[in-house]
């Protein structure tokens, strides 16, 4: 069954898309969606802004989209799971910010063969610059939600959020049997030492709709880490999360 949506061809959800041999099995079903994207749409997931000048061609649009199936899919994947009387509200926040989070759509990315299929879509002048652009956990987790966010476009809904799912396996299980609140253990971390964390946005980008934050968290005068994410909460843990990721002995 093909459903036709907004004038896309939508794969049904009885429907599964091709997969390759040799694919790792738990990106293939996301690999196979990303392999069939229309030309266009393909190169706009992998444009970086420095390589063009129409910020229409780059993935941030894409990202935006991305971002928000994203979270939609886990979050409707985990409420059954979470049973009400062990997970409220706030401890069901953590957990779905655990796997959404930048560590974790780098993670997928990178089973994806994200930073490859980078380093074949930049231009030639651009090419020494990808080395850089493929260790920065930004780049690679926003390029990972422009690619669920063109799979959304292309395939819809139901067919997108069951390959994310898939894809965000790994994480989801990692989330459900040891959860972290980054900034609850940054904060312990910090007070074994007599210190604390402070937090501070340090920029806003993009109108009320679809806002980015930047956050910094510092104790003293110790800059320890920064992160960003659509809201201040989000942003915050990706700046604990760095900030432990520091610290580490």
């Amino acid at each position: 069954m093909t459903l036709l949506t907004s004038g896309h061809a939508v794969a049904g959800a009885d429907e599964p898309p091709a997969v390759s041999a040799g694919k790792d099995p738990v990106t293939q079903e996301l690999d196979a969606l990303l392999d069939a994207l229309p030309d266009q749409l393909s190169r706009q997931v992998f444009t970086h802004a420095s390589w063009t000048e129409r910020r229409s061609d780059t993935y941030e649009r894409l990202a935006f989209l991305g971002d928000s199936v994203l979270g939609l899919a886990i979050t409707s994947h985990l409420y059954p799971r979470l049973e009400a009387d062990r997970f409220g509200p706030g401890r069901m926040t953590k957990i779905r910010a655990q796997v959404v989070s930048g560590a974790a759509c780098r993670e997928v990315a990178e089973r994806l063969g994200v930073p490859e299929r980078l380093r074949q879509a930049a231009p030639p002048a651009n090419s020494p610059e990808v080395g850089l652009l493929l260790e920065t956990e930004r780049v690679l987790a926003s390029v990972m939600e422009a690619v669920i966010g063109a799979c959304y476009l292309q395939n819809g809904y139901e067919v997108t959020a069951h390959a994310v799912v898939a894809a965000f396996s790994d994480q989801i299980e990692a989330a459900l049997q040891h959860p972290v609140d980054f900034k609850s253990a940054l904060q312990e971390l910090l007070a074994a030492r007599g210190g604390h964390a402070g937090y501070r946005v340090v920029r806003e980008q993009g109108p009320p709709h679809k806002r980015t934050f930047e956050v910094t968290v510092s104790t003293g005068d110790d800059l320890l880490g920064s992160g960003c994410g659509a809201s201040k909460k989000r942003a915050e843990q990706e700046a604990a999360r760095a900030a432990m990721e520091r610290l580490k002995p």
